[in-house]
């Protein structure tokens, strides 16, 4: 009863604060971000009141179910974004953008982060520092694709976002397990090759593998119903399945078959779009489906935020460096490869912009530096502090940038005015209504 309760008021608190926030014209995922935070164990959590906020973190980890499923829904959209027609146009750029990006904001890190090891050696180890510079890798879409199904974006700034902050968790799972494998080796003198290249290669082709057979199965099993209901059904059963046997994990001597839950359900939804005639629609069905399950999710983020990362000063210190050396990688190096493609003006300018958000992934990967023990504390708390600015921050960059490009357009006047005389209406209906009620009852 408790959990139904506090999902219900998380849900509502981040409906409601979306009409808050509109009187400042910010993105809805801040404005869930933002009652995230405060039905927190930081604010109205504190209060013990039972369905009231979350009291624990612990309460929280009970619902990450929620976030595995609605980030595999929201992969699943972000392969839409890899139709055949759309690649051959855009496929060569976002592959080098995402590329170039992702391992410019490493290499910025990593030197950042290691003049100051150098600096402060007993502060900061190199292996945290190479680890750290690898977790800037990570890009994350649940946010972007949020703030461009809002406002409806749509252009060649879109079009190329999409893919490459796709593009993002797989260079990042290779980058991290390179790195990762590099600050162990330096930690406990013994170089790993399994982990280091191996183990990355295997969740990455395992990943794509599984969610191509996926995607496969579910387009031949579609036909087997004529009503799109079912057939929406089917769909997001088998979101729920792939999410599910992403979580499996094999053993075998030194090699460890793992998946990425994003990885696969981004092929599902790339292999389901490109071969299934009914995607276009199903797949926009779905979408409408998991408004409620997005809401939850990101409000759930934000509650998750660990607002006492602010009082440890030798965090912010290298947390602010961190963002802006990370910053400064996704903007530059946007910026050089999209000139270098042949990216218009625009692109070239804003793309770097919107890449900025960082979430899910990152703390995935904090998960396996906790095996570098100390470090591992640190590196979490580094990352948790970026995650904060990011996500609130993030989201109004990322709507900022769209509408300098031109991909989110203003409404027009008319349909602003249209819709102000239709609540004028049906505030006056309400009202003659109310009178005419009234009235009646001093008849009788």
């Amino acid at each position: 009863m408790q959990t139904l309760l506090s999902v219900a008021f998380a849900l509502l608190a981040g409906l409601m604060m979306t009409r808050l926030m509109k009187r400042f014209r910010l993105p809805d995922v801040t404005a869930y971000l933002l009652a995230g935070l405060l039905i927190g164990p930081f604010f109205l959590g504190r209060l013990g009141i039972p369905g009231v906020g979350f009291s624990s973190y612990e309460e929280l980890d009970g619902l990450t179910l929620i976030s595995n499923v609605a980030l595999g829904f929201i992969a699943f959209s972000i392969g839409n974004e890899f139709r055949l027609s759309a690649l051959k146009k855009t496929g060569r750029q976002a592959f080098v953008i995402g590329v170039v990006q992702a391992c410019v904001a490493t290499a910025l890190v990593d030197v950042a982060l290691l003049l100051f090891h150098l600096a402060a050696p007993d502060v900061l180890s190199a292996p945290a520092a190479i680890t750290l510079g690898a977790i800037a890798a990570a890009t994350a879409p649940a946010a972007t694709l949020m703030v461009v199904r809002q406002y409806k974006a749509k252009g060649e700034l879109t079009s190329l976002l999409l893919p490459i902050v796709a593009l993002d968790d797989a260079v990042g799972l290779v980058l991290f397990a390179v790195s990762f494998g590099i600050a162990r080796a330096l930690t406990s003198g013994v170089v790993d090759v399994f982990s280091v290249l191996v183990n990355p290669a295997i969740e990455i082709i395992g990943s794509l593998l599984l969610g191509a057979v996926a995607g496969y199965v579910l387009t031949k099993l579609e036909t087997l119903f004529h009503s799109n209901t079912n057939r929406l059904a089917m769909t997001i059963a088998f979101v729920f399945l792939t999410v599910a046997l992403s979580m499996l994990e094999v053993t075998a001597g030194p090699v460890t078959i793992g998946f990425s839950s994003l990885l696969v359900c981004m092929m599902l939804g790339t292999v389901f779009c490109n071969i299934c005639p009914l995607s276009e629609d199903l797949m926009g069905k779905a979408d409408r489906w998991t408004s409620p399950l997005m809401v939850l999710f990101f409000v759930i983020s934000g509650a998750d935020l660990e607002l006492e990362v602010f009082s440890q000063l030798l965090v912010v210190l290298i947390g602010v460096i961190y963002v802006l050396t990370r910053s400064a990688g996704k903007y530059f190096g946007a910026r050089l490869s999209a000139r270098a493609t042949g990216c218009s003006h625009d692109v070239t300018k804003y793309l770097g912009i919107t890449l900025l958000p960082q979430a899910g992934v990152a703390l995935g990967m904090c998960v396996t530096a906790q095996a570098l023990g100390a470090d591992g504390s640190l590196i979490r708390n580094i990352v948790l502090f970026a995650v904060l600015v990011y996500e609130l921050v993030g989201p109004l960059m990322t709507k900022w940038a769209l509408t300098q490009a031109g991909d989110i357009q203003p409404m027009p006047e008319e349909i602003v005015h249209r819709r102000e005389k239709k609540l004028a209406e049906a505030e006056t209906k309400e009202l003659v209504i109310r009178i005419q009620e009234k009235k009646s009852r001093h008849k009788h």
